[in-house]
């Protein structure tokens, strides 16, 4: 319980390898996560040479991190194995549908949590990288993922060369619904993004873009309709193109 309320996200890496027995430890965690139907939809890439990790960086905004961290996790929805199982016994998989891509998906995540978690017990350090998503096609073609396989999220891992402080969290009562959902209040909302919205460093990051309020930093900066909408058309192209749709 301690070791999750510790957690950062880690963007500079010590010059050390992760020795490949521990990250099979880490791995071997992560594989026995929660699943749908003991199916185990899903994959993992394990990139460490500098020359893939040259080609996922642009997929990945040139994040410095990709480059420098010993080892990029590329977590995958993945009915391709499962797929090849079921017709090699004689059962006929219809997995070629958004359920089972969500499915596949949420599969992907949890066993990305738990070696998240399993790095961090062995000192190591993780970043979760949100631009896996953006650029699903291109990472793709870099993996050579066949139909059926989707990349989900990405992770950076590697013994930390730095320790930022952690990120802000709402507090608890604005996550938590008791029974039943209760819908929040202005008062509610004024109330708990108080904090995150005069923090020295958001309001740093405010004044940087030239913006009103935080939440206009990620509607209009960070996360806008424009690019949300033209993110979502590639990846429903690859759902198509990866027959999971």
């Amino acid at each position: 319980m301690e070791l999750l309320n510790t957690h950062r996200s880690i963007r500079k890496y010590k010059n050390t390898d992760v020795d490949e027995a521990v990250l099979r430890q880490i791995l071997e965690s992560g594989c026995r996560a929660s699943n749908t139907g003991n199916m185990q939809v899903y994959s993992i890439v394990v990139t460490r040479s500098a020359a893939f990790k040259e080609k996922l960086a642009p997929c990945h905004f040139n994040q410095p991190m990709v480059k420098n961290a010993p080892v990029v996790l590329t977590f995958c929805a993945d009915f391709n194995r499962f797929n090849q199982w079921c017709k090699a016994r004689n059962a006929q998989p219809g997995y070629n549908n958004f359920l089972s891509f969500q499915t596949a998906a949420v599969d992907a995540i949890i066993a990305a949590q738990n070696v998240c978690i399993a790095a961090e017990a062995k000192g190591l350090g993780i970043c979760y990288l949100g631009t896996t998503l953006y650029t699903a096609d291109k990472i793709i073609d870099i993996l050579h993922l066949p139909k059926g396989v989707v990349p989900i999220t990405t992770l950076t891992l590697g013994y930390p060369d730095e320790h930022p402080p952690q990120t802000d969290r709402l507090p608890l009562d604005a996550i938590i619904h008791q029974e039943t959902y209760t819908d929040y209040t202005p008062a509610h909302i004024d109330q708990w993004y108080h904090i995150k919205e005069n923090l020295p460093e958001n309001r740093k990051f405010v004044a940087e873009n030239n913006k009103e309020t935080l939440a206009q930093v990620f509607t209009d900066v960070r996360y806008t309709k424009a690019n949300n909408e033209a993110f979502s058309k590639v990846l429903l192209e690859v759902l198509k193109k990866q027959e999971m749709l």
